[in-house]
């Protein structure tokens, strides 16, 4: 492992950092595990590593932009690949000795040490059958996208069919858009997107007219989007390329973009077996966080996709940084009570 400046070479300087966390010294055990490998798990992970924390990420390889070529908006890495920037943070967290394993966390239990040190509070346990300890837990397991069952959709999602103008709008700007609706809330999708071009058509899909309020098309009308009603069949591909959206009734309309609206399915199996508190919301159910992530079960933090439907990746990175930064205030002044009570 290359060396960096300030920081020994293992990557661990602390006691925790060459035992398991627990003072037993069989490496089954941390003083962070961080499930989930995308933008806030890596940047949680960055933070642990050069606060010289035990950590581990635990990734199971389903990040939610994996369709996507190129990820926007994130300053200085406005056009990277999401697969590049994985690799980049993944290099980046090894050179502080953070362990990065693939493979799934199926279930966390908490162990009431009775201690009151915080150490090894939760028990993570693996796809593989393995189990880790950890003192505190970040969870960045994001959430997935569920696609309109419409043919075609699924195969050009990331391509020219898209969900968000704020990561690919400047890209296919100008072009005739398309908005497919899910319901009545698709009217402010294809307001925002009336922002990139000024040829948008909202197709209704399974929506009824009259479910659009009086608001609702007259500023659809103001922002020159037309509304067609009818259900969409299917999509027109030619040379690899979106061309048209098809209706039930045959009628095709030219269009070279897409916009549709997804349905979240917020990945929070792990914070509801711990009895976290979560909160619906148009976008599906979401744990309730402090701002710095934490959950209502102590010791638990969440950050990401995890989090929010609209949390993008400089979002996700920013929210990783934040949940990392409380827990190593925490994890001191934990340690530092039980030295003065010890």
């Amino acid at each position: 492992m290359t060396e960096k400046s300030g920081k020994p070479r293992d990557g661990f300087a602390h006691g925790n950092g060459e035992k398991d966390g627990t003072g037993t010294g069989t490496g089954t055990g941390y003083d962070v595990v961080v499930v989930g490998g995308g933008a806030a798990g890596l940047s949680a992970a960055l933070v642990l590593g050069r606060a010289r924390l035990r950590a581990l990420v635990v990734d199971a390889g389903e990040p939610r932009n994996a369709p996507s070529s190129h990820m926007q908006g994130y300053l200085s890495r406005d056009g990277m690949s999401p697969a590049a920037f994985l690799a980049a943070g993944r290099e980046e967290i090894a050179g502080y000795g953070v362990e990065l394993l693939a493979g799934r966390v199926t279930d966390v239990t908490r162990n009431d040490t009775g201690t009151g040190t915080g150490t090894a509070d939760f028990t993570a346990l693996l796809d593989g059958g393995r189990t880790v300890r950890a003192r505190r837990l970040i969870v960045a397991t994001g959430l997935k996208d569920e696609l309109p069952a419409v043919p075609g959709v699924a195969e050009r999602f990331g391509r020219d069919v898209l969900h968000c103008p704020f990561c690919h709008g400047w890209e296919v700007r100008d072009q005739p858009f398309g908005v497919l609706a899910s319901s009545a809330m698709s009217v402010h999708q294809a307001l925002m997107v009336s922002r990139w071009s000024k040829d948008v058509v909202l197709f209704l899909h399974t929506v009824a007219e009259e479910e659009l309020s009086d608001q609702d098309l007259r500023r659809l009308a103001a922002a020159g989007v037309d509304v067609v009603p009818g259900e969409v069949a299917g999509l027109v591909v030619e040379d690899d390329r979106l061309t048209g959206v098809r209706l039930a009734d045959g009628s095709v309309h030219a269009r070279s973009v897409l916009y549709v609206g997804p349905r979240p399915v917020p990945r929070t199996n792990l914070l509801e077996r711990l009895g976290a508190e979560l909160s619906d919301t148009p976008f599906g159910a979401y744990p309730v966080v402090d701002p710095t992530g934490l959950t209502s079960v102590p010791g638990v933090w969440a950050a990401g996709n995890a989090i929010g439907f609209a949390e993008q990746v400089v979002h996700a990175a920013s929210g990783g940084y934040r949940a990392a930064a409380a827990i190593v205030g925490d994890l001191l002044m934990t340690d530092l009570d039980a030295a003065m009570t010890g």
